[in-house]
């Protein structure tokens, strides 16, 4: 039985193989084209397919710069609001100081002139 099963499988394997190389003798006799032919086709396409895939990354290149760039544009624009900002508020909390100030001596004065 087991003999069997290795002549079945023998057979199998040799059937597989003689199918493949009857398909690969009839592709080419019943082929539309001649080889040289079809390699020629096969290298302009490969040919295009590599230039297309290079201008994408160049593409995606230049969107990806583009981005980087505006977003640096935007951080620069956004740090120089900020230190305006700052710089406001700054001049904003002297103001008040001085301000406050002025109104303990006025007060300090009102206080001195009632004790006497």
């Amino acid at each position: 039985m087991s003999e069997e099963k290795n002549n079945t499988v023998v057979v199998g394997a040799l059937m597989l193989i003689a199918g493949g190389i009857l398909g690969a003798g009839a592709a080419l006799l019943f082929a539309p084209q001649s080889g040289k032919k079809t390699r020629r086709d096969v290298k302009k396409y490969v040919n295009r397919a590599r230039s297309e895939a290079e201008e994408m990354v160049e593409d995606f290149s230049d969107k990806v710069t583009d981005v980087v760039e505006n977003l640096n544009d935007k951080t620069q624009d956004i740090l120089a609001r900020g230190k305006e900002i700052s710089q406001d508020v700054k001049k904003d909390l002297l103001k008040a100081f001085e301000e406050g100030k002025g109104r303990l001596e006025k007060e300090k004065s009102r206080l001195a002139k009632m004790l006497g």
